[in-house]
């Protein structure tokens, strides 16, 4: 068997064998390939001595009195202790290691379990972080309950399909039938989630946006050149991790990042505060954004 059907096998193993139960087409999405595909590698766990049980909702599962089926358990899932210990190892590292964030996205995607999401965040967060895990992994609508937005300055309840989560759940990608728009809510800001009966009704519609490496998301990207000297390499790096895979080094003492941001926002108030050692380079749009903000007050472009 070649390297991608035994990785699809692992990814078909874990799936039967988690919290969450899929069907067959579900599992044929996820793992990209036919759902005849799917039937001949259930057939294959059968033919090793997996009991493979079927839900009337065609849901599929491999059978804890299975051969192997504890150990193969035990490899796959954390408990919770387990969970904050490897969330502890993660937070030990520097955080200007460009692979802790990439290391917490990854475990909390494969693992699709609350004890992770419990190891991150803490207390009402942490509890409607867990349902919304819940109504995405079942494809049901919520209504995040007394939710505040700093844009519309409200504070309401809000009708959404959530189906993504952004780094550490600080915030949840959801289609809002009522703007008809995907939107990122902060987690913090729901005051409670309530999981509704109705199932997802526009699947079709989920996407998520892209996230720059100033956390701002969006669906526009925008090029930005910067050349930056040492005081500014370093603290960029230190605060947003993810800027070193835009970075290349000019000389000892510049560097030069050249990245696509969703917005100028979150790289304008990277900017503003360091303006003596950043120039702004081949960037005409981002230079007049920074004009304007600076209410056209002087501000040295080059050195």
């Amino acid at each position: 068997m070649d390297q991608p059907k035994i990785e699809r096998v692992l990814r078909l193993m874990k799936m039967m064998t988690g919290n969450v139960r899929y069907t067959v087409d579900e599992i044929a999405e996820r793992l990209g390939i036919s759902y005849r595909s799917v039937y001949r590698y259930i057939d294959t766990f059968k033919e090793a001595g997996f009991v493979v049980h079927r839900t009337e909702s065609g849901v599929y599962s491999l059978g804890k009195e299975s051969r192997y089926f504890k150990d193969i358990s035990q490899l796959i899932h954390f408990t919770d202790e387990e969970a904050h210990i490897v969330n502890q190892l993660i937070e030990g590292l520097d955080n200007t290691n460009a692979l802790k964030q990439n290391l917490r996205r990854k475990l909390s995607s494969v693992y699709s379990c609350t004890s992770l999401a419990d190891s991150v965040v803490e207390g009402k967060k942490a509890l409607n972080v867990n349902r919304l895990i819940e109504a995405i992994n079942t494809h049901k609508q919520v209504n995040l309950q007394g939710y505040s937005s700093s844009h519309a300055a409200s504070v309401r309840n809000r009708l959404v399909e959530p189906f993504g989560f952004t780094t550490n759940y600080v915030q949840v990608w959801c289609y809002e039938p009522e703007s008809r728009l995907n939107k990122l809510f902060n987690t913090s800001r729901i005051g409670a989630v309530e999981i509704l009966e109705q199932e997802w009704e526009y699947a079709a519609e989920h996407h998520e946006g892209f996230i720059d490496i100033f956390r701002v998301s969006g669906f526009e990207q925008y090029r930005v050149r910067l050349e930056l000297g040492v005081m500014a390499h370093n603290l960029l790096v230190e605060e947003y991790p993810l800027s070193v895979r835009d970075m290349t080094q000019i000389d000892e003492h510049h560097w030069l990042l050249d990245t696509q941001v969703s917005s100028f926002a979150g790289i304008g108030r990277f900017v503003m505060g360091l303006t003596d050692d950043i120039r702004i380079v081949d960037s005409p749009d981002f230079e007049a954004y920074i004009d304007q903000i600076f209410d056209k007050r002087p501000y040295r472009k080059n050195r």
